[in-house]
């Protein structure tokens, strides 16, 4: 227990968005992926998921949990007819989804309301995705579907206060998801497995070099002199700790910060490439499509579709 004590300490959690959406018509997404943690609360109709294989439901008042990092593929509606990949979901939204201003507890269109929200350990590796948490429902959980109504009730008011109180609320549903998982007993050896490597300060280092140099030199040469490790060995040596390569780490945490430029900024692609780290625009395109599923400038447009 102390140890996720510890790994809540070094937590830096921020809140991006929250939304209510009623469903226009069922459909199913493929490969449905986001850099983002999303919790999604189902208030009427159906939500059902596939992981592995195996297909969840998600019945009214229960909550669906995706991991930033995580794709699997999600149906919305009972029966859905219509399958579509995340790419073409992103520039279709809209035929699909209408984003209402108030809140639909107890409206009798089927619909649900979501937030997203980041969740990082030393403000760099995404928490969850690092421990080997998969997406799931979070059943019977009063008090953490009370903390996620009143976080979207407060993100549509524009009260005193209520930037601080969204913060507040945030952090408390981190808190509530990881004492879920506990107190259920979920994915405990996956989390034990993959949190020993927050303990060790080298890869804290790593993790943190990486963090702040994301447009500079990342070799394993460089890597290796901040972990006063040889450069022939800091490769294996990270792999041991996460069990991923280095470079695809390196590669990953530069697309997901890329993606936060696209969604926060009007820099060009040309541009971000560059503060990310890639010269030759073609291969960071390239690159972004097939670790995202989606073209960069998709991915902007979505932000704005999002938005409504």
């Amino acid at each position: 227990m102390s140890d996720y004590n510890r790994i809540i300490k070094s937590l830096a959690v921020q809140f991006i968005k929250a939304r209510h959406i009623k469903l226009l018509q069922t459909l199913t997404i493929e490969n449905f992926y986001d850099v983002e943690n999303i919790l999604i609360l189902l208030n009427k109709g159906q939500i059902s998921y596939t992981q592995d294989g195996e297909q969840y439901e998600v019945a009214p008042g229960e909550i669906l949990f995706i991991p930033g990092g995580q794709s699997t593929t999600i149906t919305y509606g009972d029966n859905s007819t219509v399958d579509l990949h995340n790419e073409y979901f992103i520039d279709n939204r809209w035929k699909y989804f209408e984003a209402m201003k108030e809140p639909a507890w107890e409206a009798q269109f089927e619909n649900f309301s979501y937030i997203t929200f980041d969740a990082k350990v030393f403000n760099a590796v995404n928490l969850f995705a690092s421990l080997g948490v998969p997406p799931f429902v979070i059943k019977d959980n009063e008090r953490l579907r009370d903390t996620l109504k009143s976080t979207l009730i407060e993100s549509s008011t524009e009260e005193v206060g209520s930037d601080r109180m969204i913060k507040v609320h945030a952090e408390q549903l981190v808190i509530e998801i990881v004492r879920h998982i506990i107190a259920n007993n979920l994915f405990i050896e996956k989390m034990v497995k993959h949190s020993n490597y927050f303990k060790d300060p080298k890869l804290v280092k790593i993790f943190n070099y990486i963090k702040d140099n994301l447009g500079g030199d990342l070799s394993n040469q460089m890597v290796a002199k901040v972990a006063h490790v040889s450069k022939d060995y800091v490769g294996q040596y990270f792999r041991m700790l996460t069990r991923v390569s280095l470079q695809d780490y390196i590669e990953y945490q530069r697309m997901e910060y890329a993606v936060k430029l696209l969604r926060t900024t009007k820099k060009s692609i040309y541009d971000i490439g560059k503060e990310v780290g890639f010269r030759d625009t073609a291969y960071f395109c390239r690159r972004f499509k097939m670790m995202l599923g989606a073209p960069a400038g998709k991915m902007r447009k979505r932000e704005t579709v999002m938005s409504i």
